[in-house]
C-alpha cells in the first residue's frame, strides 16, 4: 500500500471521528437538556464519561495487549455507532445515562489500539511528521466540528444529528478496516482474571522501574498538562468575569484558538525534518505553558486573542513531540496495558488539579489561582526541558533511519 493511501486511511480512520465527538457532545447536551430542562442533568454527563474511563482502564490494557489491535478498533466504532444510535430512542435520562456510560467505556479500547496501529505502520523517523498531521485533523476538528454541529442541529434537528454522528463511527471503522494488519510481536499470554491482572501491573511496573528516564518525561509532562486542562475549566468564567467579554466574544476566541491549533499543526508539520524532537517537546511545553500564564494575564479581547494564537501554535508542537517521544520508547507489546493505566492517571489528576483549581478562585480570585496554576506549569515544562536536552539521554529521541 502506498504511503499517502496510508497515511490517509489512518487519518481517516482515527481523525474523521474528531468531528463526530464534537457533533456528539454539543448534540447529546441539547438532548439531555431537551428530556430534562436540568443543568444539573447536563453537568452529570462530564461526569460519567471520565467514570467510565476510568473504571474500565482498570482491565483494559490487559485485554488490548492480548487482542488483534485492528479488529478491536473496528468493533469499538462499530460498537459506539450503535449506541450512539440509541440515544434518540432511549425513553429515559438514566437509558441515555447508561448508553453514555457504555459508549465511553468501549471508547476505553480505542485509544491504545490506535497508538499500537500507528507506532507499527508508521515508520519511526516519519512519525513526528505524522503525528503533526493527525494535529491537523483534531485542530480542524476543534475548529469546524462545534460550528457544523450547529449547522447540523439548525437544519436538520437534534435527533438527526445525533443519527449522522453515529454513522460517523462506522466511516472510521470502513477506513479502518481496509489497513493492513499490523504484525503483532510478543503479546503476553494467560487466562484473563485477578491473577493476569496483578501479572500486567507488575510487568508495567518492571517496565517503569526500567526506564526511570521515560517515567521522569512522561511524569513531568502528564501533570503540566493536566495542570493546562484545569485552566481551561476556568477560561468561561475568566473571559466573562474578569474580561466582561459577551457570549459573542467569548464564541470568536474560541474559533480563534482552534485557527491557532490549525496553523501549529501545519508549521509543526512543515519543520518536521528540520528541528529536533527535544526542541518540539522542551521549547513547545515551555511556550505552551507561558501561553497560558499571558492568557490569564490579559487586560482585554486583543491580548487574550494573541494570547489563544500562540497556545494553539505551540501546544501543536508540544503534543506532537510528546506522541513521538511516546511511541518511541514504550513497547509496543506493553502499550495497551501502559496507556490504560496512564489513563487512569491522567483522569484522575485532572479531576483532583480542576476542584482545587475551583476552590482556589472561589478562595481568591479566578486570575491569580489560574496564574499561580499557569506559572507552576511553567516551572514543570523547564524542568522537562532540561531533561530532554541532556546529551547523555539523546538515544530515546534519536529516530531509526529510513
Amino acid at each position: 500500500m502506498r504511503r499517502s493511501t496510508l497515511y490517509g486511511l489512518l487519518i481517516g480512520g482515527i481523525g474523521v471521528s474528531q468531528f463526530g465527538n464534537w457533533i456528539y457532545l454539543i448534540a447529546l447536551n441539547l438532548l439531555v437538556f431537551d428530556m430534562t430542562g436540568s443543568a444539573a442533568a447536563v453537568a452529570l454527563l462530564y461526569v460519567i464519561g471520565p467514570s467510565a474511563r476510568v473504571l474500565i482502564s482498570l482491565f483494559a490494557g490487559s485485554v488490548i495487549d492480548r487482542s488483534d489491535k485492528k479488529r478491536l478498533m473496528i468493533a469499538s466504532d462499530l460498537i459506539r455507532g450503535l449506541l450512539v444510535f440509541m440515544m434518540p430512542f432511549a425513553g429515559s435520562i438514566w437509558v441515555v445515562y447508561l448508553l453514555v456510560f457504555l459508549t465511553n467505556a468501549t471508547g476505553t479500547f480505542f485509544g491504545p489500539s490506535s497508538t499500537f496501529v500507528i507506532t507499527k505502520l508508521v515508520p519511526d523517523h516519519d512519525r513526528k511528521r505524522f503525528n503533526s498531521f493527525m494535529g491537523m485533523m483534531n485542530s480542524g476538528a476543534f475548529l469546524v466540528g462545534p460550528a457544523l454541529a450547529g449547522v447540523l442541529i439548525m437544519t436538520v434537528g437534534t435527533t438527526w444529528t445525533v443519527f449522522l454522528n453515529s454513522a460517523t463511527f462506522f466511516v472510521c471503522a470502513a477506513a479502518i478496516a481496509l489497513l493492513p494488519v499490523p504484525k503483532e510481536t510478543g503479546a503476553p499470554s494467560g487466562r484473563f482474571g485477578w491473577r493476569m491482572l496483578r501479572d500486567d501491573f507488575d510487568e508495567v511496573a518492571r517496565f517503569i522501574r526500567s526506564e526511570p528516564f521515560f517515567f521522569r518525561i512522561y511524569l513531568i509532562f502528564q501533570t503540566a498538562l493536566m495542570l493546562a486542562f484545569a485552566l481551561d475549566s476556568q477560561e468561561v468564567t475568566f473571559i466573562k468575569q474578569d474580561l466582561a467579554l459577551g457570549d459573542q466574544k467569548y464564541g470568536l476566541l474560541v474559533s480563534i484558538a482552534g485557527a491557532g491549533s490549525l496553523i501549529g499543526a501545519s508549521l509543526s508539520a512543515a519543520f518536521a525534518k528540520k528541528l529536533s524532537l527535544q526542541t518540539y517537546l522542551g521549547f513547545g511545553t515551555i511556550l505552551t505553558m507561558a501561553a497560558y500564564a499571558a492568557f490569564y494575564s490579559s487586560a482585554g479581547f486583543y491580548t487574550a486573542m494573541i494570547a489563544f494564537v500562540l497556545l494553539g501554535i505551540f501546544m501543536a508542537f508540544s503534543n506532537a513531540g510528546y506522541d513521538t517521544f511516546y511511541q518511541r520508547n514504550v513497547p509496543t507489546a506493553l502499550m495497551g496495558r501502559v496507556g490504560s493505566l496512564a489513563s487512569i492517571f491522567q483522569n484522575v489528576l485532572q479531576i483532583l488539579f480542576t476542584l482545587l483549581l475551583g476552590m482556589l478562585a472561589e478562595w481568591f480570585s479566578v486570575q491569580g489561582a489560574a496564574i499561580g496554576f499557569a506559572l507552576l506549569a511553567i516551572v514543570l515544562a523547564c524542568a522537562l526541558s532540561a531533561s530532554v536536552f541532556d546529551r547523555k539521554k539523546a538515544g530515546y529521541f534519536e529516530a531509526e533511519s529510513a
